[in-house]
C-alpha cells in the first residue's frame, strides 16, 4: 500500500492508504497489496478516452496547494484523469467534445484527436464510456484505440458493458500484441471524489500488477476477478441489486407517508438498523424533498438492468425483481427523467398511484 505515496514525492495526498483492502479474486492464492503493485509506483505516460460531461465543483485545498476540482455529471471519469495529476503524471486526454477536456488541459494535460493518438502516445490508456455501443466504437471503431496499441502497451476499459461486448474489445486490443484488461467501478460521484471507487478487473493479471497503483489512487480497493467478463459481469450484478433497492426504498418512503409516518423519520431508523446502507441515507432526504441532484444517471441505471436482464436470460435464471424494477426506470425515462439521478424513480411509483386515481 506504502507504494502509492512513492509515485508523489512533491505532494502527499490524504489517499487513506491506512484503509485500503485490496483484494484478489483469482482462482490463484490472493496477492498482496504489495505483490499486486510490484513494489514500485507506475512507470509511464497515461491516456483517458471519454471524460463524460462535467461541472466546476469549487476547489480543493491538498496539503497548502489550491487545486481546481471537477465534477462529471455522468461518470466520475474527468475526476479520475484529474487525480493522476495530483501524482504528477504525464497525462493525455481524448473526448468527442473537447472542451470537456478543458480544466484538464489548463492543469497540463494534453489533447489529442482520436483515441488512435492518445494510444499511440501513451503506455498505458483508460477508456469510460457511457453504454456498450461508445465503448466498442472507441475501441474498435475507425481512428479506434486498437489502431494505436502495440505490443508492451496497455488498454484500461472502465466502461460498465456486457461481457460479450468486453470480450469484443479485448479481442480487438490483444490482436495487436497490446494487454487487456476491464475494469468497470463501483461507486459514483461522491465515491469518485474521495478516491474511494471499487475496481472490477479481470483479463491480463500483469497488466492489472502494472497498473495497481492507478488504481490505488483513484479506489479504494480492487478484485481481480479471472478471465475478460467477469469484471463486466460482476458490474451488472452489483448495479441489478443497487437498483432493485432503490425501488424498494422509493416503495418505503412512499407508502410511510401514505399512512401518515414521517418518511424522515423512516430514513433514520432504517439508517440504524440491519438494513442500513449507504445509499439510503446519502439518497433519502433528497427523495422526501422531491429532489434528484444527479450522481448516477436514471438512464444508465436503466440500461444497466436490461444488461443484467440479458445475462440471466442467457444463463435461464429468474430475476423478477430486477424486472420489475426495470418497468419503473423505463416508466422514469418516459417522464422525463433520464438525465436525473436514479433516485427519481420515486415519480415513477408516484406517477402509478396518480394514474390509478383518475
Amino acid at each position: 500500500m506504502a507504494a502509492a505515496f512513492l509515485l508523489c514525492p512533491r505532494l502527499a495526498l490524504p489517499l487513506r492508504r491506512g484503509s485500503r483492502l485490496l483484494v484478489s479474486c483469482s482462482a490463484s492464492a490472493s496477492a498482496s497489496s504489495s505483490d499486486a503493485a510490484g513494489g514500485v509506483g507506475f512507470q509511464g505516460k497515461v491516456g483517458f478516452l471519454g471524460l463524460g460531461s462535467w461541472a466546476p465543483h469549487g476547489i480543493k485545498p491538498h496539503q497548502g496547494w489550491v487545486i481546481p476540482h471537477f465534477l462529471p455529471s455522468t461518470v466520475p471519469f474527468l475526476l479520475v484523469a484529474e487525480r493522476q495529476f495530483y501524482l504528477h503524471y504525464d497525462v493525455t486526454v481524448w473526448n468527442r467534445t473537447e472542451s470537456k477536456c478543458d480544466p484538464l488541459l489548463s492543469l497540463g494535460a494534453k489533447f489529442e484527436s482520436s483515441p488512435a493518438r492518445v494510444a499511440s502516445s501513451c503506455n498505458v490508456t483508460f477508456a469510460m464510456l457511457a453504454d456498450p455501443e461508445s465503448a466498442a466504437e472507441v475501441a474498435c471503431g475507425t481512428n479506434g484505440a486498437a489502431e494505436g496499441m502495440a505490443p508492451g502497451k496497455g488498454y484500461v476499459d472502465v466502461s460498465t458493458v456486457d461481457d460479450a461486448t468486453s470480450k469484443l474489445i479485448g479481442k480487438h486490443i490483444t490482436s495487436t500484441g497490446a494487454s487487456f484488461l476491464e475494469a468497470p467501478v463501483s461507486g459514483s460521484k461522491k465515491p469518485a471524489e474521495d478516491g474511494l471507487l471499487i475496481f472490477l478487473t479481470a483479463g491480463d493479471e500483469s497488466l492489472y500488477k502494472r497498473v495497481a497503483p492507478l488504481l490505488d489512487v483513484m479506489g479504494k480497493s480492487r478484485f481481480y476477478l479471472g478471465g475478460v467478463g467477469n469484471g463486466a459481469t460482476m458490474k451488472l450484478v452489483v448495479n441489478m441489486v443497487m437498483g432493485s433497492m432503490m425501488v424498494s426504498f422509493a416503495e418505503g418512503l412512499l407508502l410511510s407517508e401514505k399512512v401518515g409516518l414521517d418518511p424522515n423519520t423512516i430514513v433514520e431508523v432504517i439508517s440504524q438498523g440491519a438494513i442500513n446502507a449507504p445509499m439510503f441515507s446519502l439518497k433519502g432526504p433528497s427523495m422526501v424533498k422531491a429532489a434528484y441532484p444527479t450522481a448516477f444517471p436514471l438512464k444508465h441505471q436503466q440500461k444497466d438492468l436490461r444488461l443484467a436482464l440479458a445475462l440471466a436470460e442467457s444463463v435461464s435464471q429468474p430475476i423478477p425483481t430486477a424486472a420489475a424494477a426495470n418497468e419503473l426506470y423505463k416508466v422514469a425515462k418516459s417522464l422525463g427523467l433520464a438525465d436525473h439521478d436514479f433516485s427519481a424513480v420515486i415519480e415513477a411509483l408516484k406517477a402509478k398511484v396518480q394514474s390509478s386515481q383518475q
